[in-house]
């Protein structure tokens, strides 16, 4: 999921509360590199708004970091006004930060990471693509059209590792393999 299909995945997200959780977490996965796991096991206090309206987030733990030394990550302004508008809707004082939505009311646990992939696979099929392109989006799709983005902007590998909590080039490599064909596109 790069940017361009970020922005189209975003678009076609509904003015519900439902629109207003997944409009943030499409947002925050893309700009934290964020595996599913990681963005569904955030809580409000990893969570930092700083004064230019972006965010400073916390990633405590991670599939390369099980000892959680934790990394630290920072997003775009968008995502912090996506974020603004769920959490001023869902207003409750609960830790996790993306809960499931009952009947229009906010429960008080984290989404499983099953719940990520699910949106990413609705939002291509919202957004009008081939159904074929659509099943190719997984849950990864966050990171990968990151990291993509990531080189294509011109950042080395050792930033986009820093970035994406990667440890293992040849891991990072996988997720950049096809984004050198799309940079002249």
């Amino acid at each position: 999921m790069t940017k361009n299909y970020l922005d189209q995945f975003l678009a076609v997200q509904p003015d519900t509360p439902w629109g207003l959780r997944n409009r943030a977490m499409l947002s925050l996965g893309y700009d934290l590199l964020a595996r599913r796991s990681e963005l569904v096991a955030l809580t409000v206090n990893d969570v930092e708004f700083l004064c230019d309206g972006t965010l400073r987030v916390l990633i405590r733990r991670s599939k390369t970091d099980p000892e959680g030394y934790g990394r630290v990550a920072f997003t775009s302004k968008r995502t912090g006004q996506l974020m603004t508008d769920w959490l001023d809707w869902r207003s409750q004082d609960f830790q996790p930060l993306f809960n499931p939505i009952y009947h229009g009311h906010v429960m008080d646990r984290h989404l499983s990471d099953t719940s990520v992939k699910h949106l990413i696979k609705s939002a291509a099929k919202g957004a009008g693509l081939d159904p074929d392109e659509a099943n190719d989006f997984s849950g990864h799709s966050m990171r990968v059209g990151a990291a993509q983005d990531l080189l294509k902007a011109g950042h080395d590998t050792a930033a986009i590792m820093r970035a994406g909590g990667w440890k293992s080039i040849n891991v990072l490599t996988r997720y950049l393999e096809n984004a050198e064909c799309n940079v002249w596109l």
